[in-house]
């Protein structure tokens, strides 16, 4: 996929996020809205088994047969404070914070269709590889994992992931 096609469906995907109301912010309500085109319905998706949105934009949105699955990183649902114990323990944290918001959707990591894999360190790619493979057994997802400057309060890893349903 040609780079300009890949900013181009990000800058698309984000502007749909951004025009959500935020009424389901910090419930585990749904919000269905119409968008621009007057045809297709997303519908908003938030899970409490998952860090709240941080920011203007939503755990999940359910549209046109796919749930886009906003990037999940490590922090505890109940308290918002990052996962201590390493890596793997925030990878552990990612994936399952993931799972909570599939399953609020109605979908499981078998639904999953293409995942983002952000990581602080590529030295890191085999203890995350190896945590983020437990939860697909078979038949994985299309991927990719780049190494960042930077992830949001320093964490080592965040995962997105799009889902068919």
């Amino acid at each position: 996929m040609k780079r300009t096609t890949i900013i181009f469906l990000a800058v698309t995907i984000l502007m749909t996020l951004l025009s959500v109301s935020a009424a389901a912010k910090d419930t585990n309500e749904s919000v269905i809205t119409e968008n621009n085109s007057g045809g297709n319905m997303k519908q908003i998706i938030n899970s409490q088994g998952a860090p709240a949105a941080i920011g203007p934009y939503s755990q999940a949105v359910k549209a046109n047969g796919f749930l886009f699955v906003s990037g999940q990183v490590p922090f505890d649902p109940a308290t918002m404070q990052i996962v201590e114990g390493g890596v793997e323990a925030q990878t552990r944290r990612v994936m399952e914070s993931l799972k909570a918001i599939l399953t609020e959707a109605g979908c499981t990591f078998a639904n999953v269709v293409k995942c983002g894999v952000f990581i602080k360190d590529m030295n890191d790619f085999a203890k995350i590889n190896a945590i983020y493979g437990e939860y697909f057994p078979e038949n994985p997802p299309a991927r990719f994992c780049v190494e960042v400057a930077r992830l949001p309060r320093d964490v080592f890893v965040e995962i997105d992931v799009i889902a068919a349903y």
